[in-house]
Parts: structure tokens; C-alpha cells; sequence
């Protein structure tokens, strides 16, 4: 008789990840993910307009507190997220290449590139200041100091196409948000959500608060809209949006968002032409950014 017994696989629920937790979808309702192939996956939940709501209350409250935060202190937690990131790498190099369709050498390349892209962003926290703000020049005895604050919650659509985008260009979009000061609501890859709603683990168990970041998964077409015209929200990053027309396309949403006065990044007009695997730059870090100035007398 053979000692070997058969067993059933513990197939993986996937869940939302508001406000530090994971939450069914408030519908209760799943979708279909699959590979390349068109070969099943798993099951995502399907994010609603109360999901989407729910996760900007959770951003909104996490805002004085991470704001308020050292930006020192910043730079240590999303270091702390590489490492977590680094400690699950086998099990991202799986999740990525399925959900891209490409070879184990090139996901996982893509895994480091995203765990090296968390601790480049965490050496800018304390550093940023220094290119967004600075001493201005005035007519007068007057010092005048502008210093850079972040914007507040910021809803994303995450990239929905191109190499390295599941994972890669989800860390690419939502580290410079929070390394800034800002929350963000992200909505992630509806062709390929799993990187996203795994790397929500990865900050649950990392020093991330809860509120931080929040990740639905769903159709953009119901999040993207939610987003653009929520009156809490501050900016929105529509780097996965279409630029065709339709609900959940980049001028509708652009629209959605000037009646609120947010601040806008906009998509690129090709997003297979998006190489995420390039060096990142400055530009997402100041994109989330306001700023104060302040006048001072100078002494006798």
C-alpha cells in the first residue's frame, strides 16, 4: 500500500485590502482571472462603488498620521516593505509570470526590479524637500521659504498594460504617492489584479498603517469614475487609463475630476509603449505635491 495520500489543493481566496484589512467585496462577487493562455487562475473579488468609497474613508483617516509623519521615518517603512517584498519573491516570480505571460528569468527580474524600485523611492522620502523646496529670493528684509506638503489622498489606475506591469508598474506608481506623505486608493490591473492583491499582504505585515494604501480590484470602469469624482480626493494618477472614450476612459475621467479642481497625471497615449523597468526619476514624487511659503522677518 503506498504511504503517499492524496490531497486537495488549498486553492487561494483573494481579498481586498482597505484600511489595513481584507474585505470581501461588499457584493459579494468574484471574477474570473486567467493567464496568457486564457487558463484559469483564481477567483478576484469585484470591487464596487461603495468598495471604492469605503477604501477613501480609510485613506482619508490615514492622512494626518502618515503626513504627519518624519520623512525619515517614511524611508524606513518602505524599506521594511522590501524587505517583506524580498522574503516572498519566489511566490510574486510565479504570480507575475502568469499574469503576464512571460518566462520564470524575466518575472523574476521583474520581482527585483520592483523590491530595488521600493528602496529607491524609500532614499528620496528625507530628500525630496530639497528639490521641491528652497530659500527664494525678495525684495526686502525678509526671509522666504517654500517648503513642499503632501497633497492628501490620491486615487490611481494602476497600469493595465505593457511589460512589467502587474507588479513593477503597480510599486512604480504608488511609492513615489506615499513616499511623499500622500494615501492612495488604487485600482488595480483588472487583466492581471493578483501581484496587486497579493502585495497588499506584503504591506499588511510590513509598517505600512492601515489606510496607507488601499487596493481594489474590479473592473476600472466602475472604480476609475468612483474615483475621479469623489469630493475626498485629491489627485488622481490615471497612468492605466485609456485614452479612447468610454466610462472608465482618460477624458471622461479628466472631466470627472475638474468639477473636484484635482490634480491630474495623465496617461500615455501608448501604454505598451511604458518600459517600467527604466530608471523612475523625480517626476511621480513631485507630482503629489503642494506648497507652502512662508515670509519671516529677518532679525536686527
Amino acid at each position: 500500500m503506498s504511504d503517499v495520500v492524496s490531497r486537495l489543493d488549498v486553492l487561494k481566496t483573494y481579498k481586498l485590502y482597505v484600511g489595513g484589512k481584507f474585505p470581501r467585496s461588499e457584493s459579494g462577487r468574484v471574477y474570473e482571472v486567467t493567464d496568457s493562455n486564457g487558463e484559469w487562475l483564481a477567483n478576484a473579488p469585484l470591487g464596487t462603488r461603495k468598495d471604492t468609497r469605503d477604501a477613501v474613508l480609510a485613506a482619508r483617516a490615514a492622512v494626518k498620521g502618515w503626513a504627519g509623519t518624519t520623512a525619515y521615518n517614511r524611508g524606513q517603512v518602505l524599506y521594511r516593505v522590501a524587505e517583506m517584498l524580498q522574503g516572498r519573491r519566489e511566490q510574486f516570480a510565479v504570480e507575475v509570470s502568469l499574469s503576464e505571460g512571460i518566462g520564470p528569468k524575466k518575472a523574476a527580474a521583474l520581482v527585483d526590479a520592483a523590491i530595488d524600485r521600493w528602496v529607491w523611492y524609500a532614499g528620496w522620502t528625507d530628500k525630496v524637500a530639497q528639490i521641491a523646496g528652497g530659500a527664494n529670493p525678495v525684495a526686502g528684509p525678509y526671509f522666504n521659504l517654500s517648503t513642499p506638503e503632501p497633497t492628501g489622498v490620491v486615487g490611481i489606475v494602476a497600469p493595465q498594460a505593457g511589460y512589467g506591469h502587474s507588479l513593477l508598474g503597480l510599486v512604480s506608481v504608488i511609492a513615489p504617492a506615499i513616499a511623499t506623505g500622500n494615501t492612495v486608493v488604487v485600482a488595480a490591473a483588472a487583466d492581471a489584479p493578483l501581484p496587486a492583491l497579493s502585495l497588499g499582504e506584503v504591506l499588511a505585515t510590513s509598517d505600512v498603517p492601515g489606510g496607507v494604501v488601499n487596493i481594489i480590484s474590479g473592473r476600472t470602469e466602475d472604480i476609475a469614475p468612483t474615483l475621479a469624482s469623489h469630493q475626498d480626493v485629491n489627485a488622481l494618477d490615471l497612468t492605466g487609463a485609456i485614452a479612447a472614450d468610454g466610462p472608465g476612459a482618460a477624458p471622461a475621467l479628466e472631466a470627472a475630476a475638474a468639477d473636484t479642481l484635482k490634480r491630474v497625471v495623465r496617461p500615455e497615449l501608448d501604454p505598451f509603449a511604458q518600459d517600467w523597468t527604466n530608471v523612475p526619476g523625480t517626476d511621480r514624487l513631485l507630482s503629489f505635491l503642494e506648497t507652502k511659503t512662508v515670509w519671516h522677518p529677518m532679525g536686527i
